[in-house]
């Protein structure tokens, strides 16, 4: 009789170094390629899609350095730290890059390439939990669980969201070359671990946690934690396995403090929101990922920050639900599963949970991509071992996790239908959330790109309602205005974008469009005024300068007229600041440069009537002089 009633009791695990018998490796190959052709059909509609107008742009479709394709300048702005999307992914860029260079801007090579990763991720996900554990049926079920799940098609069907596929393909190399490196250590496999967790996060910094994340797995599956019940042997173990991390948690940190440091220069950070706030959200968003993994519905691409407004009860809610957990994990803490599982959620998902606020959203489905690694692992996992402990009929328990993939799997395909383009996307963010001043803003601009300028003006005055402080909903509303001629309404639009705008490339186009409004008005010192404002926050915005040449020449400063028409010829090639700087040369009685103006614009614009009327007139002029 065994005198260790817990001991007997607890499931028999693969230990590290167990060989795979060959039965084993023909099934997982098996395994591996179904998973690789279900995946591809089930992905297959997100080629159909094209981009949205939601980090699309900037990373992608108005990215300058992107759409040069993959070259050695641009390989090095890639790693420096000035760009759009204030994060630090050098790997990501190269991507993007890539793409363009093989596909141009065509959707569907871009969203195929993402595809591609997710379905490799899928692969390598059942690879590393095979490898580590043996267990080919359990390992499949949760890279199945991975690959249908609704939450993850915003990583795999936004182009922009490429990040956290190819860190999470990264990351999963990382895992499978460290249970390589775990069986046998040595320093070469273990540069090959640390190789492929650099890479990791240089496409993208949420893999922050992955050495917390390793030490989870060397208590379970891998078994470096011998004998993990307080003995001598095991305490002795935790600092021998911390010192070998030591590189990895330093890899870590560089990598989150370079994030850090760009989010504070590019102004990223929401400093000023309290604690408080910040801490029921993370208590709500920890049980809320937990609710739409297991009943995935009213899916969105953005969830407003509920700032103070989450009701007490939600949050204690949330509280009791995680502390539920967390105790039934404790008590059950001989399915060392369990608590991986649990750990690797929580740990995860933290540097996204927004304890540290970087933007304007209270969660994100993306956010759960990786973490729900860990949910999936403990729930199949347990579901193995209460089948074999209580004989399950196993065809029943297979049926019913048919079915679930296929619930699963028809969500999918339907969410994946959301991001067809802008208009279906945030239509949908909107029937599924509320108050939601992106999705208003973004529809709103859709819209107006679209040519549906008027449906999109109570978006946009719903947007600046429910985010004062939201300039690009200001920017908006004022472009309307003015389109519609409403001048003062357009102006006060502008001049609250000013105010609450911290980017000065925003503020410099609010300036811009001030100053085109006041030179309609003929108020040409404010005009000048606004201008000046917009040249000195952006000095390469070839519109002011036209503009500021303008209403100097309405003022008869020609010489100053002169310089910035000439300027803003020479920032790119333009026809109407060529015409409107050979007016300035003509009015001066400089004919001859007049004339080699008009000349530029209409090898530029041949159809161009004023500046070939000009250039025939100075010839007649000419001819009778």
């Amino acid at each position: 009789m065994n005198a260790n009633p817990e001991k007997s009791a607890e499931p028999a695990e693969a230990p590290a170094t167990a060989s795979v018998p060959r039965a084993n490796l023909r099934l997982s190959a098996l395994l591996a390629l179904s998973l690789a052709l279900g995946s591809l059909l089930l992905y297959l509609p997100a080629l159909n899609n094209g981009f949205v107008n939601y980090d699309d742009p900037d990373y992608l479709t108005a990215n300058a350095h992107v759409l040069q394709g993959l070259n050695a300048a641009n390989i090095k702005w890639a790693f420096g730290t000035d760009n759009p999307a204030a994060n630090w992914h050098p790997l990501t860029w190269m991507s993007h890059m890539l793409d363009v260079q093989l596909f141009a801007l065509q959707p569907r090579g871009h969203h195929a390439s993402s595809v591609l990763l997710q379905t490799c991720d899928v692969v390598l996900l059942f690879l590393a939990l095979f490898v580590m554990t043996g267990r080919p049926w359990p390992s499949a079920a949760v890279a199945a669980l991975f690959a249908v799940h609704p939450i993850n098609v915003e990583s795999y069907a936004w182009v922009a969201e490429r990040k956290a596929v190819l860190s999470v393909f990264f990351m999963l190399l990382t895992l499978i070359t460290y249970a390589w490196y775990a069986k046998r250590p040595s320093y070469l496999r273990y540069l090959g671990v640390a190789l492929f967790f650099l890479c990791a996060l240089m496409s993208k910094v949420m893999i922050i946690t992955l050495p917390f994340a390793m030490l989870l797995l060397d208590y379970w599956p891998l078994g470096r934690f011998a004998n993990f019940d307080g003995t001598a042997s095991a305490k002795s173990s935790l600092p021998r396995l911390l010192l070998e991390k030591v590189p990895l948690f330093l890899l870590s940190t560089g990598a989150g403090w370079l994030t850090l440091q760009i989010h504070r220069k590019e102004k990223a950070l929401t400093a000023a929101m309290p604690l408080a706030w910040r801490m029921k959200n993370v208590i709500y968003s920890y049980a809320v990922y937990l609710g739409k993994t297991f009943w995935p519905t009213r899916l969105a691409v953005f969830y407003p920050h509920p700032e103070n407004s989450l009701a007490t009860w939600k949050v204690l809610l949330g509280a009791v639900v995680l502390a539920g957990i967390s105790i039934l994990v404790y008590t059950n803490r001989r399915r060392k599963y369990l608590v991986v599982g649990w750990l690797w959620y929580l740990g995860t998902a933290f540097p996204m949970i927004g304890l540290i606020q970087s933007g304007r959203q209270g969660m994100g489905d993306r956010y759960a991509y990786l973490p729900l690694i860990g949910i999936f692992i403990a729930v199949i996992w347990l579901f193995a071992d209460l089948a074999n402990e209580h004989k399950w009929n196993l065809q029943i328990l297979a049926g019913g996790f048919l079915m679930l993939l296929i619930a699963f799997a028809f969500v999918t395909q339907k969410q994946i239908r959301y991001w067809r383009n802008s208009i279906t996307l945030f239509t949908h963010t909107l029937d599924v959330t509320s108050r939601n001043a992106i999705a208003e803003n973004n529809l709103g601009s859709a819209l107006v790109d679209a040519g549906q300028a008027q449906a999109a003006m109570p978006h946009f005055l719903a947007a600046v309602q429910f985010a004062p402080d939201l300039p690009s909903a200001h920017y908006n509303l004022g472009v309307l205005f003015q389109q519609h001629g409403q001048l003062i309404e357009a102006a006060a639009q502008y001049r609250q974008t000013i105010a609450v705008s911290s980017d000065a490339f925003e503020a410099a186009q609010a300036h811009n469009n001030l100053g085109v409004l006041y030179l309609g008005l003929q108020n040409f010192p404010v005009a000048i005024n606004e201008l000046n404002a917009a040249i000195k926050l952006n000095p390469t915005k070839q519109n002011s300068y036209i503009a500021r040449g303008a209403a100097e020449f309405q003022t008869s400063n020609f010489p100053a007229a002169i310089a910035d028409f000439s300027y803003a010829a020479s920032l790119a090639p333009s026809p109407l600041a060529l015409f409107w700087l050979g007016r300035s040369y003509e009015v001066t009685h400089d004919f001859d440069r007049a004339a080699g103006a008009y000349q530029a614009a209409l090898q530029l614009v041949p159809n161009f009537p004023d500046a070939r009327a000009r250039l025939e007139a100075l010839r007649g002029f000419n001819t009778t002089r």
